[in-house]
This record gives structure tokens, C-alpha cells and sequence, in this order.
């Protein structure tokens, strides 16, 4: 057998290097996050070629003696590690961004590295350098003029050229970089960011002062992930058991394709855990299509000793001590402000309908005069008959009666192709009312498919069937709330084959999933007897709900699909129950329609998390014709 025999100190250190510094964004994390522990207010950083030729970090924090920076580049040497009442390091309550000790010393072992450093505006400025592990320093150095740090990085991975086959294209390093300080910039709204690539400014983010905190987290994730995010964000905060989350999170129309602009900061501190995307997709589960991802940016603060940050060497993973105290209050806190939200749509919608807005004139015809039911008289402007013309032979009878209190089915034979007001109401009298409803006060009827109501500043436009399709989604949830969820009985019980550890999982929320109609007990070990299921599912697949459930429940804590599928069904029925596209709607079903969507929470959108209405200021309108 091979003698055994200790590394070097530079091998064990280029390996420690190697689980601390993965790439260049790697080193600019740990960096900044030093800037931001030494309490920097601004943080200015700079790189060349990926990172990898070049990157430099000045901040303006409390800066270190000569003693302190002979100390700092030494392996698991730190001043943030909190000491506890028994003399020994409190790795239990950890209130800073670093505490390992490693960052300097890893990345000294595998580039050259220049640090220069002073504590006071007038005092003296001391600077060291690191070259594969080689120190040069400490000695005077030029002043910086004012207290801080600058830390200048060259050549990264010179020392261990094998990890630079490893690593991605130099614009692909630059964008990891950026990601890195995106989400540092969100996490600290009071500390100033910049980053410019390759003399290139590529993030400003001035620190935001405001006296309101939450205008201020506001104004930043305003800057970093775009102004229409700040108008279509909800407020979150909400505290449970010693725990606070704070943050915005966007209306369900304003979504993305993927899950990547969904933020979680724990203590401050940017990390990436599974447990965000479990809850944010069941808090958001019944009003996005599963393709589609809201934007949102989560703030957990609780007392550090109910978090272990101590889970990776680049802190970027924590775990809870309650992780399913915390998920829950996510839920609950998404949930409660999307209800809180009402018929609220995304403004962006309205944009882009206005971007894709062209005046159009042709010479062979009025505008008004065109096929699609306008009419060309003057004096009927935009309105459009509100009366039947036909009852619709492949209506179902009692549809009419699904729309709301007080809409009604009425078919008016002789209608004669004019246009006339809303019945019971004149011309005139039409703002007066409008000004008292959000939704306005209906109109007209286009393509008979879109419902036009006149609002005190403008006009909505209303998808009767995506706006009634969510109606009764509501209706039917809260009957299914209040009923239960009815089950069907298998005349065989379904036997699932699974190992231990996932039919453990799954019994572990036997009653859970009894309410929502699946009933299920142990049939020995690693197998589960599923007796009954849901009565609205046909044709379930009863082996793979529950093997997707076991996945879910390891890698979410949440029984995700079931809920799903239910949701799914419930979808479907609303849609072939609601009012189709096509159908004529007479005035008091329009505007009985508008009422109901005003008193229904979440009727901005339908369950698809398509907009049901877009609403169309006054004043852009007049742009659109040049009238401002």
C-alpha cells in the first residue's frame, strides 16, 4: 500500500480554492460580499475579459490596518464569526455575509492579487500582493484619498490552467458576473452597485434612500428587473412565529417563460432553494399555466439561529430549521395578496395593445365604414347595438343563468342593425355612472366576443369569455371549499410500488390528500393501496399521481400535481360552462358581467393567467390620434 503522506500547504489550498472559487463570479460574490460586511455604501466593480483577465472591487467600507491585511489573506482567518458565552465560534448565529475565512486566501493560491486598504480618510494606505500562493507585503501604498478597499484580481486560474478548460465563453462568464451582482444590488436597496465590462457600464444601481422602506426595495428591484415590474408588483409582508417576509411579487398577468426572476434573500443574504419554487408555484398554481412563471423578490428575516447557513462553501444554500413554517408563510403571504389584488390586471397589457395600435386610413373606405359591424353614421360614433339578434341555437339552456344575479338571456328578433345606448340609460348619463364602477359602464359588443365599457378616464375592453370563465372557477372552488371534494370508491384497490423513504413521504400526508379526494394507506413496506380518488378526475393514471406526488414531496414539501389535475378539471368545466364567444349579450348582461367581475378576486386574468380586460387611459388614446 502507497505510503500516506500530508499535501502542501499550496495544493490544499489551490483545492479549497477549487470549492470556493468556481468561476470569476464566484470571486466577485465573495468580494463584494466583503465590501458589504465591511459596511461599503457603494461598491464599484470592474471586469476584462470574463473576469478572467482582469477584475477590480473598490468600496468604500471601514478599510483594515497593516496588521488586519497581513491577517486577512491567511486560510479561515475572519473578524465576522461571532464568539459565543462559552469562548468558542457561534456558527449558530451568523448576522454576516462571509464567515469561512477563505475567500482572500483561495483566490491568492490561484491569481495574482493586489489589495490595497485604508481605515481613515487621512490615514495611512497599505497594500499587499498574492501570486500563486506567494505574499509580497504588507508596505505603504499610495493614499486612496478617502477609507475603503480596493482589491484588484489578475489572471485568474493562472495558477491552475486546467480549470480554464472548464469554464464557459468569456461573454457567458461576463453574464454570470452581472446575475451575481443583479442579485446582491436586490438584496441591499441602501448600498450603491455598479458594474462596468470591459469600460462598459453594465448595472447602475445609486443606493436608494427613501424614508420608506418599501419604496425604496420598490425603486431597486424598479431598476434591476425593469420599471414594469415596480407598477405590477404586490406588496407582501406578513410575520408567523417570529418570522417576517416582506417583498413584491407580480400580478399573475405579468409573467415570465421560466422561474429565473424569482428572488429569495434570507437574512439579506441571496440564496437559491427549492423551497421558493415549490411555494411560489402553489401559491400561484390556479392562475398561471404551468409554462408560465410569476417575478417575484422574497425577503425571509428570523433569528439567525433558525437557519443554518453553513451548508456550502459558497453560502448559497441554507436550510431551515421550520422549512415548512416558512413555505407556508410564503403561501399564505402570496396568496392573501393576490386575493387583496381584486380584478387588478397587468398595466402592461394595456401597453402593449397600445404599441400594436396604428392609425390607419384607407382610400377605398371610411375606417367606419368597414366589414365587422361598426356603423358608418356619424352620429352613432363607437357604440354598437346591445340587443340580441338571434338566440343561439347551440346554447345551452341554462347558461344564462351560470352568468350572474340579474344577467339575462333576452333575444330580441327585431333587432334592426342600429345602435343605441345601453337600455335605460341615455347617452349623457352614461359618465355619471361610469365614474362609480372601476370597470366603467358597458357600451357596446364587438365580433360578439369583446365587451366595450366607458370609464370616467378611458375605456376597458373585456374578453366576455375569459373574463366569465373565471367567474365560475370561483364559484365552482368555493362550492368545492365548501362541499368537499367528492371521491369514488375503486372497486380494486390500486397497488403503487415505490422504495420506503418516498411511501413514507406519501403517507405522511395521508390526510392532506384526503381532502383533496385521494385516499390511500400502507400496503407493507414500499407500497401504498390507493382505495378512493377524486370523482372529478376520469380516467386517472392513479401509479404515476403518485409517483409524481413522492417526487414533489422530496423536492418541493408540497403535494403539487393532485391539486394540479383538480385545478385542471375545474378550469375545463368553468370554460365549457361560461358565456362562448359569439354570444350577443344584451346591456344588462354586460354590465351585470362587469359587476361581477369587480366583486371577484383574481378576475383580472383567467385561469390560464391570460388578461380578461384591457383597460385603455383616455389620455393615451389622444396620443394615438395626436390630439396631445
Amino acid at each position: 500500500m502507497p505510503d500516506i503522506r500530508r499535501l502542501s500547504p499550496e495544493t490544499v489550498n489551490r483545492i479549497a480554492a477549487g470549492e470556493v472559487i468556481e468561476r470569476p463570479a464566484s470571486a466577485v460574490k465573495e468580494l463584494v460580499e466583503n465590501a458589504l460586511d465591511a459596511g461599503a455604501t457603494r461598491i464599484d466593480v470592474s471586469i476584462e475579459g470574463g473576469g478572467l483577465t482582469r477584475m477590480v472591487v473598490e468600496d468604500n467600507g471601514c478599510g483594515m490596518t497593516r496588521d488586519q491585511l497581513a491577517t486577512a489573506i491567511e486560510r479561515h482567518a475572519t473578524s465576522k464569526l461571532p464568539v459565543g458565552e462559552d469562548g468558542q465560534d457561534d456558527l449558530l448565529n451568523i448576522g454576516s455575509m462571509g464567515f469561512r475565512g477563505e475567500a482572500l486566501p483561495s483566490i491568492g493560491s490561484v491569481a495574482r492579487l493586489t489589495i490595497t486598504t485604508q481605515d481613515a480618510e487621512l490615514g495611512e494606505a497599505w497594500g499587499l500582493r498574492v501570486e500563486g500562493g506567494e505574499e509580497d507585503g504588507p508596505r505603504p501604498s499610495p493614499s486612496l484619498g478617502r477609507r475603503g478597499t480596493r482589491v484588484e484580481v489578475a489572471d485568474l486560474f493562472y495558477a491552475t490552467p486546467a480549470r480554464l478548460k472548464f469554464l464557459k465563453s468569456e461573454r457567458a462568464e461576463s453574464n454570470a458576473v452581472a446575475d451575481v451582482i443583479k442579485r446582491l444590488a436586490l438584496a441591499r436597496a441602501d448600498v450603491g452597485l455598479f458594474l462596468t465590462v470591459e469600460g462598459r457600464s453594465r448595472i447602475s444601481a445609486p443606493a436608494e434612500n427613501h424614508d420608506d422602506p418599501v419604496e425604496a426595495r420598490r425603486a431597486r428591484l424598479s431598476a434591476i428587473l425593469g420599471g414594469d415590474f415596480g407598477e405590477n408588483a404586490l406588496v407582501i409582508d406578513q410575520e408567523r412565529e417570529g418570522v417576517r417576509l416582506t417583498g413584491l411579487a407580480s400580478l399573475p398577468t405579468y409573467n415570465r417563460g421560466s422561474n429565473q426572476h424569482q428572488f429569495l434573500f434570507v437574512n439579506g443574504r441571496p440564496v437559491k432553494d427549492r423551497l421558493l419554487v415549490g411555494a411560489v408555484r402553489g401559491a400561484y398554481q390556479d392562475f398561471l399555466a404551468r409554462d408560465r412563471h410569476p417575478v417575484a423578490a422574497l425577503y425571509v428575516d428570523l433569528p439567525p439561529g433558525q437557519v443554518d447557513v453553513n451548508v456550502h462553501p459558497a453560502k448559497a444554500e441554507v436550510r431551515f430549521r421550520d422549512s415548512g413554517l416558512v413555505r407556508g408563510l410564503i403561501v399564505g403571504a402570496l396568496r392573501h395578496a393576490l386575493a387583496g389584488a381584486g380584478h387588478r390586471a397587468s398595466t402592461t397589457v394595456a401597453g402593449y395593445a397600445l404599441g400594436r395600435a396604428q392609425p390607419q386610413t384607407t382610400p377605398s373606405a371610411p375606417p367606419l365604414a368597414r366589414a365587422g359591424g361598426w356603423s358608418s353614421r356619424p352620429s352613432a360614433g363607437w357604440e354598437q347595438s346591445l340587443r340580441d339578434t338571434a338566440h343561439d341555437p347551440g346554447l345551452a339552456p341554462d347558461l344564462a343563468s351560470d352568468l350572474a344575479p340579474g344577467m339575462s338571456a333576452r333575444v330580441e328578433p327585431d333587432y334592426d342593425g342600429g345602435l343605441a345606448p345601453a337600455d335605460g340609460q341615455s347617452a349623457e348619463t352614461v359618465p355619471e355612472a361610469a365614474a362609480s364602477f372601476p370597470l366603467g359602464v358597458a357600451r357596446a359588443q364587438v365580433h360578439a366576443t369583446y365587451v366595450i365599457a366607458q370609464t370616467e378616464d378611458g375605456l376597458v375592453i373585456v374578453d366576455q369569455h375569459a373574463a366569465h370563465e373565471r367567474l365560475v372557477y370561483e364559484r365552482m372552488k368555493a362550492q368545492i371549499a365548501q362541499t368537499g371534494v367528492a371521491r369514488q370508491a375503486l372497486l380494486v384497490p390500486e397497488i403503487v410500488e415505490l422504495d420506503e423513504a418516498e411511501a413514507r413521504r406519501v403517507l405522511e400526508r395521508a390526510e392532506q390528500l384526503a381532502e383533496l379526494g385521494l385516499v390511500i394507506e400502507p400496503f407493507g413496506a414500499g407500497a401504498l393501496a390507493v382505495r378512493e380518488v377524486p370523482a372529478l378526475l376520469k380516467r386517472l393514471d392513479v401509479q404515476g399521481l403518485i409517483r409524481d406526488l413522492a417526487d414533489e414531496l422530496a423536492e418541493y414539501d408540497e403535494a403539487l400535481s393532485l391539486k394540479e389535475q383538480l385545478e385542471e378539471v375545474v378550469g375545463t368545466m368553468a370554460c365549457h360552462g361560461s358565456v362562448r364567444s359569439g354570444r350577443r349579450l344584451t346591456a344588462e348582461e354586460m354590465n351585470a358581467l362587469l359587476r361581477d367581475m369587480e366583486a371577484t378576486p383574481h378576475s383580472g386574468q383567467c385561469n390560464h393567467g391570460r388578461p380578461t380586460y384591457v383597460e385603455l387611459k383616455l389620455a393615451d388614446i389622444e396620443r394615438l390620434f395626436g390630439r396631445r
